[in-house]
C-alpha cells in the first residue's frame, strides 16, 4: 500500500530530472550557436584591424623614409612582399626590388591586379641605404604606393614606384 506514494514521486522525480535535460540541452545548443555567431564577428573585426594597417598605403604618397620604415615594420610578416622602384634602378634596367618576400604579380608591378607571394627577395635594407647602390631609396623622394591582395582579397604586399 505504500508503494503507489513511491511509485508516483519516483515518476515525478524521473520526469523532473527529463525536463531539466531537456531543458539544460536546449539552452546549450542555443548558447553554443550565439558562441559560434559572436566567435566569426570577432574573427571578422579582428581581420578588419589587421587590415587598417595597410590604409595609408593604399594609392597613397609616400617619401623615401616612410617606404624604408614600412619595409623595416613589415619584415615579419611571412606572406607579405614589398616591392620598390625608385629612380636608380629604373636607369640601371631593373625592374626594382623585392624586400622581405617576391610577389608573383599577375598584371605585372605597373598592374598589380592580384599576386601570390613567393619566398625569397632581392633586395636588402642595407642596399637601400646605402647611396651608391641602384637599390637606393632616397629619404626625400616621393613614392606612390599600391597595395597587392591575392585571389581571396588579402593584402600580399604594397609598391612603391618613385615619382
Amino acid at each position: 500500500m505504500n508503494v503507489a506514494p513511491k511509485a508516483l514521486i519516483l515518476a515525478a522525480a524521473l520526469f523532473l530530472s527529463i525536463a531539466f535535460i531537456t531543458i539544460g540541452v536546449y539552452l546549450f545548443d542555443s548558447a553554443s550557436e550565439s558562441s559560434k555567431v559572436a566567435q566569426n564577428d570577432f574573427n571578422e573585426m579582428n581581420e578588419q584591424l589587421a587590415q587598417t594597417k595597410f590604409n595609408t598605403y593604399e594609392n597613397g604618397i609616400q617619401t623615401g623614409s616612410q617606404v624604408k620604415a614600412a619595409i623595416r615594420k613589415f619584415a615579419k610578416i611571412e606572406s607579405f612582399g614589398i616591392h620598390v622602384k625608385t629612380g636608380k634602378n629604373k636607369v640601371a634596367n631593373q625592374d626594382g626590388s623585392w624586400y622581405n618576400n617576391t610577389v608573383s604579380v599577375a598584371g605585372g608591378p605597373s598592374d598589380p591586379t592580384y599576386g601570390t607571394v613567393v619566398k625569397g627577395a632581392s633586395g636588402t635594407i642595407a642596399n637601400a641605404e646605402d647611396q651608391l647602390k641602384n637599390d637606393y631609396i632616397n629619404p626625400s623622394g616621393r613614392f606612390k604606393s599600391q597595395l597587392v591582395r591575392d585571389s581571396n582579397n588579402a593584402i600580399r604586399g604594397i609598391i612603391f614606384v618613385q615619382n
